[in-house]
């Protein structure tokens, strides 16, 4: 009996001691170590919820860290920034995904600061798949900002919680004209 309500505290304790997060975490598995990061659900809603159904698909499984962007690989004539970018894009037999309705950082109030992460686009809309992270502030990236021609800048959806120094090792890997030689392998992308 006293084995019995032992046993029931201590599995009671457990489930209480779980961490417990007000916004949806998720960890980015490398050989290099793992990166946490919080997913801002309440100020980017249908990034975030687009993301996570991407992870649930399974399909970062296997997926790359695959372009840098840092002072000595961008054009001297452009406004510099840094950042690692990562996602599907050199997979085989990728899906084909639909974009997702542009939430800018004026709607957000997410600034590129260091840690960031944020998608990857060509035109408003055409975010999907691919993301990258911040390394330093970026405010170019913003809303307004001068990295991007149309000015809607990027959406801005999480920060890395635990494990910006995965990322900065990640950065500073052999690259070849701003892509990774080789690219640095995600095992997987999981909630956590």
């Amino acid at each position: 009996m006293y084995t019995r309500i032992l046993l029931i505290f201590f599995c009671f304790s457990l489930l209480c001691c779980r961490e417990k997060f007000r916004n949806p975490h998720i960890e980015i598995q490398t050989r290099i170590g793992g990166i946490e990061i919080e997913l801002f659900a309440n100020k980017a809603p249908k990034t975030v919820a687009a993301f996570l159904s991407y992870i649930d698909s399974g399909y970062y499984r296997n997926a790359t860290f695959y372009r840098v962007l840092n002072y000595d690989n961008q054009p001297s004539d452009v406004s510099k920034a840094e950042l690692v970018q990562g996602g599907i894009y050199r997979k085989k037999n990728k899906p084909v995904v639909k974009g997702i309705e542009h939430e800018t950082t004026k709607q957000t109030g997410i600034s590129h600061k260091d840690g960031v992460i944020s998608l990857a686009r060509l035109e408003p809309g055409t975010g999907s798949t691919e993301f990258f992270i911040c390394i330093g502030d970026q405010p170019g990236f913003d809303y307004g900002g001068i990295n991007n021609p149309d000015r809607q800048g990027y959406a801005a959806f999480g920060r890395v919680v635990r494990g910006m120094n995965i990322v900065r090792t990640i950065y500073n890997r052999p690259e070849d004209d701003g892509y990774f030689d080789p690219p640095v392998y995600i095992f997987d992308i999981v909630r956590r």
